[in-house]
C-alpha cells in the first residue's frame, strides 16, 4: 500500500523558515516525479514545486527564490525548504507523486498528473 506522509508544518513568524518532509512507503519513488501543492482556505489547490526522477525541478513563480524542492532517494523522501515565509504562504501543503515511473524531465504543475497524495500538513505564517 502506497503512502505519502507529510511532516514539518507549523506556525512561524513572517520571514522565518520551515522544512517540510514527505516520506513515501509501499514503493520506491526515486524514479517518480514528485511534487508539493498547497491549498489555502477558500482557494483551489495550487502547484508549489516538483522534482523529476532525473533531478529536474520546477517552482511556482510565487515561491521562486524562497522555496527549494529536493529529494533523498535513499530515504524515499522529498523535502521542501521554505525560507522568507510570508503570510500568504499559509496553507495546507500536500505531497504528491506520479502514477508511473520516469515521466517528464521537467515536472508538470497540473493536479491531474499526480496520482498519489498525502494527507497534508498545515503551515501557518503569522504577520
Amino acid at each position: 500500500q502506497v503512502q505519502l506522509v507529510e511532516s514539518g508544518g507549523g506556525l512561524v513568524q513572517a520571514g522565518g523558515s520551515l522544512r517540510l518532509s514527505c516520506a513515501a512507503s509501499g514503493r520506491t519513488f526515486s524514479r517518480y516525479v514528485m511534487a508539493w501543492f498547497r491549498q489555502a482556505p477558500g482557494k483551489e489547490r495550487e502547484f508549489v514545486a516538483g522534482i523529476s526522477w532525473s533531478g529536474g525541478w520546477k517552482h511556482a513563480d510565487s515561491v521562486k527564490g524562497r522555496f527549494t524542492i529536493s529529494r533523498d532517494s535513499a530515504k524515499n523522501t522529498v523535502y521542501l525548504q521554505m525560507n522568507s515565509l510570508k503570510p500568504e504562504d499559509t496553507a495546507v501543503y500536500y505531497c504528491a507523486a506520479d502514477l508511473s515511473p520516469l515521466g517528464p524531465a521537467v515536472p508538470t504543475p497540473f493536479l491531474n498528473n499526480y496520482y498519489y497524495w498525502g494527507q497534508g500538513t498545515q503551515v501557518t505564517i503569522a504577520p
